[in-house]
């Protein structure tokens, strides 16, 4: 595998100056060109999972031993599996705002959580499926603006976040079943009188609850009962129950389908059946998503459409809480939830789709959620934005054809006074806006342990220029949505 700092590692085939320059200018583009590609003879249909808060050791296929996960496990028997897969955050809503565009939301106004929307002029997977023909869905956690202009709901709705209002429904989702954030992971729409906020033992009776806050949305002004039969139990097989009754619907009716399902497990507040601590609690709802993960692909199997549906799993940040004060675990990686170290930002990645990968692969190329939209315009067939607006990610088809040995361009972070540009070997890092820098070999160092910016003296300028470049081409597009 090429080294960075060689030549043509971050300059993907130009010189430097040249290469800084046009990522200012244009960053990646994706047109009607890369859709014209369209890898396939019949239209695959697409079914992204992602869960919230899971951690990169939480699962067996990393080598997570705490967390029985045998359906995700057997998945990765059959996927190619990301050794480094990367969140384009430490934190909720820009990581969700990167799968759907494939841009980095600081370009236009989501820097964190609960923060920005999804701007009308966006261009979105939901968009460009939909125009091809796609059945489009969107279930579980949205955090991409507001559901409601009326209700008073979870963390921004209702007037007083009127100005955030941006639900999937206004982004060519023709099938939503969403939330606004966060629900518990079991009886999601109740929580025990003066609960905290880290998990409660299952509650026995209605009497002894109160609302939590949060509901599921179907449409404008169209709150699912909160009180409906529906909506008690496992979270993440209420979601995905909604999930596969869309699925059954497309095949049905014989379109091709992209399924988004947003997990909100094991996000605080975790609760489950039989937990007596937060760490079962933790433990349960991992399970539990597990679980769902396997009637999916069960179900896919049963509707006969398994061999072309490409199924994507990740989780949108690294664990939550303080290393050995909370149960979900970033593994051997440094750092956590809000951090980009790599425990904050590496996460499980698993990629399925048996009529193109067949067996078990790994790969050491970094990837991430941004990558998701290019992918899957080309694999699909589907037209982009058709103007010159700046992508982040790549057309990740030939690393699922055996044909990627590198990545063609660095994955870029930003978060608070957190820097970070991540290649194949090397990682650029500051945490204090970019006063200092640290660079880490994760090749040799995954843990990043060692600064050995002093070794590589070149990379680190060269990086320092790419990276500035990168925010340059951001706070371009950020301008252009004002």
């Amino acid at each position: 595998m090429k080294q960075c700092g060689e030549a043509g590692d971050f300059t993907v085939g130009l010189r430097p100056a040249t290469f800084l320059a046009a990522l200012i200018a244009f960053g990646g583009c994706v047109g009607p060109g890369a859709a014209a590609r369209g890898h396939g003879e019949s239209r695959p249909n697409v079914v992204l999972v992602m869960c919230d808060d899971l951690g990169w050791g939480d699962v067996g296929f990393n080598g997570g031993k705490h967390i029985p996960t045998p359906h995700l496990d057997a998945m990765a028997a059959g996927s190619l599996r990301f050794e480094r897969f990367y969140a384009s955050s430490p934190v909720c809503s820009p990581t969700r705002g990167s799968v759907v565009t494939g841009r980095y939301p600081t370009r236009y106004g989501i820097a964190g959580a609960n923060s920005g929307h999804l701007p009308a002029g966006e261009f979105t997977i939901y968009e460009a499926l939909a125009a091809n023909g796609y059945a489009t869905g969107h279930f579980g956690k949205w955090h991409l603006g507001t559901l409601t202009k009326t209700v008073k709901e979870s963390n921004r709705g209702g007037p007083r976040g009127a100005a955030h209002y941006s639900p999937p429904w206004e982004h060519a989702v023709e099938v939503t079943f969403a939330t606004e954030a966060k629900t518990p992971t079991y009886d999601p729409m109740i929580k025990p009188r003066g609960a905290g906020n880290r998990w409660w033992p299952r509650l026995a009776a209605d009497s002894e609850s109160v609302p939590y806050g949060t509901h599921y949305w179907a449409g404008p002004d169209a709150m699912v009962d909160p009180h409906s039969a529906e909506l008690r139990g496992d979270d993440s097989a209420i979601i995905m129950a909604r999930a596969l009754g869309f699925v059954g619907d497309a095949v049905a009716a014989e379109r091709p389908f992209l399924a988004v399902i947003w997990l909100h497990a094991p996000h605080l507040p975790v609760v489950a059946p039989a937990a007596t601590d937060y760490a079962t609690s933790y433990r349960g709802a991992v399970m539990a998503l597990d679980a769902e993960m396997g009637r999916l692909r069960a179900r896919l199997r049963e509707l006969g459409v398994a061999e072309n549906t490409i199924v994507a799993f990740c989780s949108d940040n690294g664990p939550e809480g303080r290393k050995g004060k909370a149960p979900g675990s970033a593994g051997p990686l440094r750092g956590r939830k809000r951090d980009l170290l790599e425990g904050g930002i590496r996460v499980p990645g698993l990629l399925e789709w048996p009529a193109r990968i067949r067996g078990a692969r790994s790969t050491n190329v970094p990837c991430g959620t941004v990558d998701y939209l290019p992918t899957i315009l080309a694999a699909t067939g589907s037209a982009g934005p058709g103007d010159d607006r700046p992508f982040d990610g790549v057309d990740l088809m030939p690393l699922i054809d055996g044909d990627m040995q590198a990545r063609p361009r660095r994955l870029a972070f930003e978060f608070k006074r957190q820097r970070a540009l991540i290649g194949d070997r090397f990682k650029l890092y500051s945490r204090d806006a970019g006063e200092s820098f640290q660079l880490f070999d994760l090749v040799t160092d995954p843990g990043e342990t060692e600064d050995v910016g002093n070794r590589h003296p070149a990379v680190r300028v060269a990086m320092r220029a790419e990276l500035a470049a990168w925010r340059a081409s951001c706070a371009a597009s950020a301008e252009r949505q004002r």
